[in-house]
């Protein structure tokens, strides 16, 4: 229905509902420039702390097979596998490092906008992705011409940030011809860094404006019609409505089979008509007494009208029966604090017992 509603009617906020229902299906505000400005910031570490390191053992290998050209063995297939091997192995303990690097810093960026979930809606096939009407409305709407021009001025940002570098470093680019020519890879890798760390400075302000600007397009995206909003407050009433249905259908089943229960009774404990606890304590069966139901107000006086049908003793005790009441759940055992008073109730009754056989 909501593909139905004019996009022009949807002048709501979209309802946490409506947000966490989009993220299901995949539908979540993406930046494009966070994995970017994490590339960058891996590059950066990989070009202080990675490549250093490794380019030493790269420029070993490389030295051994220039440095002795006599000693080139090329006759077979095997001979240049055997001359390839060392160099290969250089070069990939010189690339995965910062290839592992590149890679998890995007995947950790992409992650942390949006928790990985699969959502098989999004890779089923489906015939309207390839409509050229939507293609066309899509490169050249709105929306293409926010993307186009958001890359114009990240380009231009990136472009005057690098030219700015460069011109700072026009005295030592003048001077490279006459140094050393071994300072050579330290002089390239050191305007790398500074040329990366000023291209970072100016992303870092792209992708935080992107990340928000990607957010606020999310929410306009799923922005609701009145009537959208009224059917979901509606839909979520009726949700209401038969969950605290369903909750008292358990807690009249949860009464009946407590009450059922109190004829097993061998006491009840009473304040005098607020609160009710039934509790079982056979000498024979051991353990500490049960407490077998529990209520207040009008089940505290089903409980007592049970009690008094099965001619099981009601005691009048209120700072007890409040206590049991608030500190024991049904089909527990009475906490040992509660010993002491029960006890006095057990052996009150057993003398009551004893009158009414003498009598």
């Amino acid at each position: 229905m909501s593909a139905d509603v004019d996009p022009e009617d949807k002048t709501e906020e979209p309802t946490e509902k409506r947000l966490h229902d989009a993220a299901e299906r995949g539908e979540v505000a993406f930046s494009r420039e966070a994995p970017l400005f994490a590339s960058l910031s891996a590059t950066l570490i990989a070009l202080i702390f990675v490549i250093p390191s490794h380019a030493e053992a790269l420029l070993t290998a490389l030295a051994g097979i220039i440095g002795d050209p006599a000693g080139w063995r090329i006759r077979r297939g095997e001979d240049v596998l055997a001359l390839a091997a060392p160099l290969v192995s250089a070069a990939a303990h010189f690339l995965l490092p910062t290839a592992a690097l590149l890679t998890s810093a995007g995947v950790l960026a992409s992650v942390a906008q949006s928790p990985p979930r699969i959502v098989p809606d999004r890779i089923l096939p489906d015939a309207s992705r390839i409509s050229l009407r939507k293609g066309f409305r899509r490169v050249f709407g709105a929306r293409g011409w926010t993307e186009f021009l958001k890359s114009l001025i990240k380009l231009a940002a990136v472009i005057a940030v690098a030219m700015m570098m460069l011109i700072g470093q026009k005295a030592v680019l003048l001077t490279a011809m006459d140094v050393d020519p071994g300072m050579a890879p330290q002089r390239v890798l050191d305007l790398a860094v500074k040329t990366i760390a000023a291209v970072m400075v100016a992303t870092v302000a792209v992708a935080a404006a992107d990340l928000a600007w990607s957010r606020i397009l999310w929410r306009r995206d799923h922005r609701m019609s009145k009537q959208e909003l009224k059917e979901e407050l509606r839909q979520a009433e009726g949700d209401r409505m038969v969950k605290a249905r369903l909750r008292s259908l358990r807690l009249d089943r949860s009464r009946k089979r407590m009450l059922s229960a109190v004829p097993r009774a061998t006491m009840v404990v009473v304040n005098p008509t607020h609160y009710a606890v039934a509790m079982r304590y056979v000498r024979a069966e051991g353990g500490a007494p049960m407490v077998v139901a529990k209520g207040a107000d009008f089940i505290a006086l089903k409980i007592r009208s049970i009690a008094e049908e099965h001619a099981i003793p009601v005691i009048e005790d209120k700072p007890l029966a409040r206590s049991l009441y608030a500190a024991v759940d049904v089909d527990r055992p009475i906490p040992a604090e509660f010993y002491r008073a029960v006890a006095e109730i057990v052996h009150l009754i057993q003398q009551r017992k004893a009158q009414w056989a003498r009598h």
